[in-house]
């Protein structure tokens, strides 16, 4: 008896703590602030980086175009709804679910394009037969019927004609197709004045998107907005569908984007959280991964400070060389006097004379006459001892008189 007492009670437990597991596994919530213990689904050129971002699409790697990523276990999307008339029916209708995740597209090139990236609900996690560029990674040239059974939402940077594309920057709803139900151009409504908003997606700015489906209004929404933006209140697309005749009991969410072979497109997903049944937990922005650096290293601010004065003071120090020099040179410049082209007497330089006299030293003074001043000094070039006059260019009498001088002395002979 006690035996069975405890067997009883065992099998209550493993009941209890298998109830307890399956309700883990059919809820249907997860939240990823960033994605390192994600365990997600990966192919293609999908990686997670060392900082848990999602990278969807890498540029090194040029054989591959397309790469998915999905939450590793399937969700049940479908409930059982029975109703009785005559008879008892039971169909299965869709369940409410709501998504909301972080992404940024960066392009290496400015001015170059290539293909966008899309929220995925499908039956299957292996899209390897999907082809990349204009089908995204989702469909190819031979598929895209019901049977298909795939909800996308569409962030596309390509305007592709043969899909009715509105333009190069638009977000769409696609039901089994690559051709939306219904599209618009990227951006929101402001909740202050309800104005709409551009939004570039390859802008290399994160931004965030809310999926919403009401199974009782049968209504699928689609928001966007800046990560400094709260959800605005208007969705930017808002379609009314039964997704019962679209997904199957169990579904797969994720994503799925395509690169163009040596654009350098990166598509990024920073955080992702899924509810059934009730509104997906809200991110953490301060616990998402930051995006690499594009480009060149930042320069310190510092720099934009010191900078402007450093380039300042350096132009003052040039023009105050410049000036220096040609002060320098004014000085020492040779002048020759009117009446030296008559007489033609030996000249030496300004700079050997200021040089022999000791710059006009006042202990070199030999005398003081009517219009200019004696010095002694000595040549450096000859070690010659000579006499010095300096005459005053204000005193004409003087400069008549020094001529006079130099003439007569240019005609001694000994």
């Amino acid at each position: 008896m006690h035996s069975r007492s405890v067997l009883a009670l065992g099998l209550l437990l493993l009941l209890s703590l298998d109830g307890e597991v399956a309700l883990a596994a059919e809820d249907g919530q997860f939240a990823y602030q960033g994605f390192v213990t994600a365990n997600l689904t990966l192919d293609g050129l999908a990686t997670v980086m060392p900082n848990g971002l999602l990278l969807l699409t890498d540029p090194v790697t040029e054989y591959k175009t397309t790469g998915h990523a999905f939450h590793p276990a399937p969700l049940r999307f479908l409930k059982s709804s029975t109703t009785t008339t005559t008879t008892t029916n039971s169909t299965a209708m869709a369940r409410s679910f709501s998504a909301t995740f972080v992404f940024a597209i960066s392009f290496r090139y400015d001015g170059l394009t290539s293909y966008g990236l899309a929220f995925v609900v499908a039956p299957t996690s292996n899209l390897s037969a999907a082809n990349g560029g204009r089908y995204l990674g989702l469909l190819n040239a031979t598929n895209g019927t019901a049977s298909d059974r795939i909800l996308a939402v569409e962030l596309d940077t390509i305007m592709d004609a043969a899909f009715r594309d509105i333009n190069s920057n638009h977000v769409g709803i696609n039901i089994n197709s690559l051709i939306s139900r219904q599209a618009k151009p990227a951006g929101y409504y402001s909740d202050e004045n309800g104005v709409f908003q551009d939004l570039r997606l390859n802008s290399r700015q994160p931004m965030q998107v809310w999926v919403d489906y009401n199974a009782q209004a049968r209504r699928l929404n689609v928001t966007l907005s800046p990560i400094q933006v709260r959800k605005p209140r208007n969705p930017l697309l808002s379609e009314v569908i039964d997704l019962s005749a679209v997904t199957t009991d169990k579904m797969y969410v994720g994503f799925s984007a395509s690169a163009g072979l040596s654009i350098g497109t990166r598509h990024y997903v920073l955080g992702w959280s899924f509810s059934l049944d009730g509104p997906a937990p809200p991110l953490d922005f301060s616990k998402l991964p930051s995006l690499p650096r594009l480009g060149p290293k930042p320069r310190p601010k510092i720099l934009d400070a010191v900078l402007p004065l450093v380039t300042t003071s350096l132009v003052i120090v040039v023009l105050a060389a410049v000036f220096f020099f040609l002060w320098h040179r004014r000085r020492f410049t040779e002048v020759r006097e009117y009446w030296e082209e008559e007489f033609g007497p030996y000249r030496f330089t300004y700079k050997d004379l200021f040089h022999a006299t000791e710059g006009f030293s006042d202990r070199n003074l030999l005398g003081v006459g009517g219009f200019g001043r004696v010095y002694r000094g000595v040549l450096s070039v000859s070690n010659l001892e000579v006499a010095v006059k300096r005459v005053s260019h204000d005193s004409k009498q003087g400069v008549r008189e020094f001529i006079a001088e130099v003439v007569s002395i240019g005609r001694l002979r000994h």
